[in-house]
């Protein structure tokens, strides 16, 4: 069994799961907005969220632990908005929203039982190079998949919102300036970077 990887603050993650047994855990259109509104309901406020893919049976997420001992995160602020009355933990907080939304799919599908692999993975990102791939990797899935011929036209990923002007949750303005710009950003993306890239690819095994 592959050992878990713990959540540190401040560190950055690619968090990946599917559904168990590779069963669909987005069944209808409006789930995918369900996903993500539950998701910033429980996870979003202990994390950064820099970019994200959801496809029919797994997702793709990269987050940032938010450091608590930086006076910008202001966690007495987020706990009362929030109603905690303890620290929070990055790891229940993920539990919590994964247990919401199976409850949900659970309830409209009539289903019962874990809708989730256990114990979602997560891959510690620790290099610049390994940072740029994630964020490569995670957009062109769907195109490795073979959902889309372009994964830039693809509705369910943060690429879109990185390239627009609208209000997001994402880390957007981070994001492009790590790139550079948006220009740059663009272009890095509309490079093939499919091969070399085996090291980066995920199993569920």
């Amino acid at each position: 069994m592959q050992e878990i990887v713990p959540l540190i603050e401040g560190n950055f993650y690619h968090i990946y799961n599917r559904g168990i047994n590779g069963e669909d855990i987005f069944k209808k259109e409006e789930n995918y907005s369900y996903f993500l509104k539950q998701y910033a309901k429980y996870v979003a406020p202990v994390v950064d969220t820099y970019a994200y893919c959801l496809l029919k049976n797994h997702f793709h997420l990269m987050i940032r632990v938010k450091d608590f001992t930086n006076p910008a995160n202001n966690l007495s602020k987020i706990m009362e908005t929030q109603g905690w009355e303890k620290y929070p933990d990055v790891s229940r907080q993920f539990s919590h929203f994964f247990n919401s939304y199976a409850q949900s799919i659970n309830t409209s599908f009539s289903r019962t039982g874990g809708l989730f692999e256990t114990s979602f993975k997560r891959n510690l990102i620790d290099n610049e190079q390994y940072f740029n791939q994630v964020i490569y990797y995670i957009h062109a899935n769907p195109q490795k998949h073979g959902f889309m011929s372009d994964f830039r036209n693809y509705a369910y990923s943060s690429y879109k919102s990185h390239i627009s002007e609208r209000p997001t949750m994402l880390m957007r303005n981070e994001l492009l300036e790590w790139f550079g710009n948006r220009e740059a950003y663009i272009h890095f993306h509309d490079r093939n970077q499919f091969e070399g890239m085996e090291k980066y690819i995920i199993n569920f095994d």
